[in-house]
């Protein structure tokens, strides 16, 4: 009798550690259960990275003409984010309108050479095809370059490298909005009566070949024009990148605005 009193006993003893043990994870299993971190680091922004005021030019343009004003803030946002460290400028924008241009232009020297050449009567059906191509590859340039193009100002990429490849695409668009005074009203100049500096951001952060995303933001945001030129024209390019550099960080952050 004592013997199989021996084995119950050790039946359950044995079945009492294995519930203890099943009941406490082991260090191992806690690792493996533990949540792994797939998002990588933030990339870095435009503000990690001085710019210095010893490499600029000074940028002086007229005052009363916003187109020129315009003119200055695009270029400032295009050298501000294609630098080395940051953004890779796409130009694919500027190759369509110039092939479509220089191509509209060989249409439009090969027409008139060939007409030029041979005689009139005889030279009309292909001068007729010549001018209708023109006017074809004139009308294509123009309508892309206001449907597909659009405002847009900068286009650009980045690849990094953090435990897997990480792609970033940027795309910014701006415009020129007007002040916001009624038009009857004679008000002297000063930041609130002048024309304001529009800027949309749109950011996207992916992996796996762009089938995983990662991040995605777009702010917009407007400055007077006032804030970044003074009574000379001349463009305070600090202030300018610093406000251009806050959205492009929100942007990466994922925000919207």
């Amino acid at each position: 009798m004592a013997r199989p009193r021996k084995q119950a006993q050790a039946l359950e003893s044995s079945g009492s550690a294995a519930a203890k043990s099943a009941r406490t994870p082991s260090p191992s299993s806690g690792r493996a259960t533990s949540p792994s971190s797939l998002e990588s680091e933030r990339p870095i922004g435009p503000l990690s990275i001085s710019v210095s005021s010893t490499s600029r030019e000074v940028v002086k343009v007229n005052n009363a003409s916003a187109s020129e004003l315009k003119n200055a803030c695009d270029d400032a946002v295009k050298r501000y984010l294609a630098r080395p460290e940051l953004f890779k400028q796409i130009h694919l924008h500027t190759d369509v309108r110039l092939g479509l241009g220089w191509l509209s232009v060989f249409v439009a020297a090969g027409t008139a050479l060939y007409g030029y050449k041979i005689d009139f009567e005889q030279s009309k059906p292909v001068v007729s095809i010549g001018l209708v191509v023109y006017i074809i590859l004139t009308v294509v340039q123009t309508l892309y370059a206001y449907f597909i193009e659009g405002n847009t100002i900068f286009v650009g990429k980045r690849k990094t490298f953090s435990k897997r490849i990480i792609n970033e695409r940027i795309h910014l668009n701006s415009s020129t909005l007007p002040p916001s005074i009624p038009s009857f009203e004679a008000a002297p100049p000063s930041p609130s009566h002048a024309p304001s500096y529009q800027l949309t951001v749109s950011y996207v952060r992916s992996t796996n070949g762009g089938k995983t995303l990662l991040t995605k933001g777009r702010t917009k945001a407007a400055q007077s024009y006032a804030a970044f030129f003074d009574e000379e024209g001349v463009m305070d390019q600090d202030a300018f990148e610093r406000w251009v550099g806050e959205l492009v960080e929100a942007g990466i952050d994922g925000k919207t605005s």
